[in-house]
């Protein structure tokens, strides 16, 4: 072996037992080797899990000092797809990022114009979530219609979908998973088909969900195929959230399923010529789909005559799209292909510390009113969920523990929040609540009341502002604290008896 070849093997191995020795606070709860929680130390509501392996990868990558998306990137793209069973991902530097290109790719120029968002077409979304679900279809010049929330899965009314249609207007829905519970994929799917609209899904709070349906179902939606790994029999389609909709959106940031820093990925489902147009907003705009540090893939660098510039003008220096530049790095990736290695006994450590609190808090309904998968019923400890009759089902691989605080209960969510607070135990309000009632969108409503639309009185998404919570259901979370949280909710409960 080289003296390069042997140093770099000896840092490797260093980095390692850094790694083991500095961050066994961060390993996943079930690691033996994990640094045990004390009680009295904060319990985060989420946060990096991690081992040796990721540090490893990161500083491998460091060494190579390729930096800007390369080989990492490549590979981790490949592998992302093919868990997910989509055309293409591409890596992109957050979700937010993600939910920018994914959006801005169907305002292309590229695609039929009867399908093109235009400034002025219109995106139905839900009120209740994150900013920056909402965020790029202002950006794009198009208009979010906003519909009400269902305060017990987190999800979109879908029942409103025809209420906010407007014939020659709208273009598309765009929505996320709430807190990694699919929305209603079987009614926003027939609503897109029948109107012929693009769906974006975000998926940024619920890689590892899934959701299925009967197969006569699927394939009327024109679903065929299951994702891959997953099978709930001949007479059904089950796939992961991600994969229904024409583009879906990632977060790697280090709340999520998995990370990777900061980092994101648009899946294109199906239609291979939305891969062309997201990377090139992804990538300055640029018409020229070349690798970087790549010439020439297409064989005639010098052979395109394109918008008014001169016959043989450099094609990596051609721009078709008002683009960004938003890719993540090469070391940052190689993280995310370990992650992505995790990422089923990421999902299952979310469904059982969900399972966990549940039970745990079961004896507290009489205040607190808790979350409910979408086309599920009710729950009971001992039987599970109970299903409505659609035939559809979800398995939710939580993002969070989302808790209501009732209206006749002796507290307020703000003094349980407050309490929870007091007992080091992370908590956060479901995003942004009720987002026409953020400050930003107040101020763009009233400078541009034409900027966005709502459909009835968002009254269920006003309860969700004011009355909801949720607690974490990350893989770092082990037993004896998810029964500090339990024990001190229901001793915070008690107190009022």
């Amino acid at each position: 072996m080289n003296d390069v070849a042997s140093l770099r093997e000896q840092i490797l191995r260093l980095t390692r037992e850094y790694s083991r020795q500095a961050h066994s606070g961060f390993r996943p709860a079930a690691d033996p080797d994990r640094t045990p929680w004390q009680e009295g130390a904060n319990i985060p509501y989420a946060g990096r899990v991690f081992t040796e392996d990721e540090v490893e990868a990161a500083v491998a990558s460091t060494l190579d000092f390729w930096l800007t998306l390369g080989a990492e990137g490549e590979a981790f793209q490949r592998e992302l797809a093919a868990f997910l069973g989509v055309r293409h991902s591409l890596l992109v530097n957050s979700g937010s990022s993600a939910n920018l290109i994914a959006i801005s790719a169907l305002t292309s120029p590229k695609l039929p114009q009867a399908k093109r968002i235009r400034p002025g077409d219109e995106v139905i979304t839900v009120a209740a979530g994150f900013p920056t679900t909402v965020a790029p279809i202002i950006q794009v010049g198009a208009v979010p219609v906003f519909i009400d929330a269902d305060p017990i899965t987190g999800n979109a009314r879908c029942d409103q979908l025809e209420d906010a249609y407007e014939a020659g207007k709208t273009k598309a829905v765009m929505m996320a998973h709430a807190l990694g519970n699919p929305f209603d994929i079987a009614a926003t799917l027939a609503f897109c088909q029948k109107y012929d609209l693009w769906l974006v899904e975000d998926n940024c709070d619920a890689l590892g969900c899934s959701y299925s349906m009967p197969r006569s179902l699927a394939e009327s939606l024109g679903i065929k195929e299951n994702s891959p790994g997953l099978d709930e029999g001949p007479d059904r389609v089950v796939r992961w959230t991600g994969t229904w909709g024409d583009i879906s959106t990632q977060s790697f940031y280090p709340p999520h399923h998995l990370t990777m820093g900061e980092g994101g990925a648009v899946n294109i489902v199906s239609d291979a010529k939305l891969k062309v147009i997201a990377e090139s907003f992804r990538d300055w705009g640029r018409d020229c789909w070349c690798p970087s540090g790549i010439d020439n893939t297409c064989n005639k660098r010098f052979g395109w005559q394109l918008g008014e510039l001169p016959e043989g003008y450099d094609h990596k220096y051609t721009y078709s799209h008002l683009g960004f530049n938003v890719k993540p790095l090469d070391p940052q990736a190689a993280i995310g292909r370990v992650q992505l290695k995790r990422l089923p006994e990421f999902i299952e450590a979310r469904k059982q510390n969900w399972e966990t609190l549940r039970v745990g808090l079961a004896t507290q309904e009489y205040s607190l009113e808790f979350a409910l998968p979408t086309h599920a019923t009710a729950w009971d400890p001992e039987q599970g969920f109970t299903w409505d009759g659609s035939g559809c089902r979800t398995d939710c691989s939580w993002f969070g523990f989302k808790i209501a605080v009732k209206a006749e209960a002796p507290f307020t969510r703000t003094e349980l929040a407050q309490e929870l607070d007091r007992n080091k135990i992370g908590n956060r309000m479901l995003f942004g609540g009720n987002l026409v009632r953020q400050p930003a969108f107040v101020q763009l409503r009233q400078d541009r009341p034409e900027s966005m639309r709502v459909v009835g009185d968002l009254e269920h998404s006003d309860k969700i502002m004011n009355n909801t919570l949720f607690l974490g259901t990350y893989p770092g979370l082990t037993l004896d604290m998810l029964k500090y949280e339990v024990n001190a909710i229901v001793n915070y409960c008690k107190s009022f008896n």
